[in-house]
């Protein structure tokens, strides 16, 4: 929802811009005269007078919303809910001009207000682009606005300074990333595009602990432009598609070996054994007894002859070889 330029030097540009745009509509004003553009620029440096050190005493965000929440964005809700970020932002008690354009195809609100506040304090813009992000979010699911579906939808070539710098770098990553095998190999192909990369390491140790980018006179956190982009999801997709190349790299004949000697040692450490096979051997089949040289002989059995002769011829021996009595 927010975008807040760098502060500025100068209401006169900045005032200007936003009154003199065409269709623009003032929708409030706090401490400012409107009826020419020369007067509210005049009652801005009047009161930053008070703060003469101050040399960047303009603030100015730009609340934008999405095409699909034109139909319920009014006048009176879009200046409700400007007040409702500013309160929210401590940016309070100080001179504010809210104007609306219509030079795009989504609705958006400028703001400008005054870092001298009407008590002569400087209004703090420290960490103002983190505590945007949060507001931002806070008040996008309150009012039920439509959330955008990441950076591509942002019109690139509308961009200037900082958001320009950060988009470009943004583009760059992703293009660049898919390719790398390495983070000093991202580095170098930053750097042909005009990009340092620069680490941050644990005090006293080479630990690294964020990154961040820098371009022209811009340096974000990886974090900063986009959540993808930390130090540590960045070495992720890094080590995710080397992963990816070497299971789509086509197997050589030394990978299918190793693979099948490594299947060869999980079975065995799993207990399994190949009994070595023996050649089959074959046995004749028992032919019946009363076959003989493959003809059938009824009626005779061969224990009657043995039988017989066992005591005839035992009786014959006896007759022939009978002792006589010689006394």
């Amino acid at each position: 929802m927010g975008k807040i330029p760098k502060s500025g030097k100068s209401f006169k540009g900045c005032v200007e811009y936003c009154m003199l745009k065409k269709d623009a509509v003032i929708l409030d004003a706090d401490g400012l005269r409107t009826g020419e553009v020369a007067h509210t620029i005049a009652d801005f440096n009047m009161q930053r007078k008070m703060r003469p050190g101050l040399g960047q005493a303009v603030g100015h965000i730009a609340l934008n919303w999405s095409p699909e929440d034109s139909p319920k964005l009014t006048d009176e809700l879009m200046v409700s809910i400007a007040k409702e970020y500013l309160k929210k932002m401590k940016i309070s008690g100080t001179q504010v001009l809210m104007v609306r354009h219509h030079d795009t195809d989504h609705d958006h609100l400028h703001i400008v207000y005054n870092r001298v506040d009407n008590e002569g304090k400087t209004i703090s813009d420290a960490n103002q682009r983190w505590n945007n992000v949060k507001v931002s979010k806070a008040l996008t699911l309150k009012y039920g606005f439509h959330i955008g579906e990441g950076k591509d939808r942002v019109n690139r070539h509308r961009l200037k300074g900082s958001d320009k710098a950060k988009y470009q770098i943004h583009d760059q990553i992703k293009a660049i990333l898919p390719t790398v095998k390495s983070m000093d190999e991202l580095q170098k192909q930053l750097s042909k595009q005009g990009i340092n990369m620069l680490y941050k390491y644990k005090i006293g140790t080479q630990q690294v602990q964020g990154i961040s980018f820098a371009k022209g006179e811009y340096q974000f956190k990886g974090s900063e432009i986009d959540r993808s982009l930390s130090y540590g999801k960045i070495s992720k997709i890094i080590n995710d598609h080397i992963q990816e190349r070497q299971k789509e790299r086509p197997k050589n004949l030394a990978d299918e070996l190793r693979e099948i000697i490594a299947q060869s040692d999980m079975k065995s450490a799993d207990g399994t054994h190949y009994l070595k096979q023996e050649p089959q051997t074959q046995y004749l089949k028992q032919e019946p007894q009363d076959k003989y040289l493959g003809t059938p002989s009824p009626g005779i059995d061969i224990s009657d002859d043995v039988d017989d002769e066992a005591i005839y011829g035992r009786n014959r021996r006896r007759q022939e070889k009978a002792r006589t009595n010689k006394r």
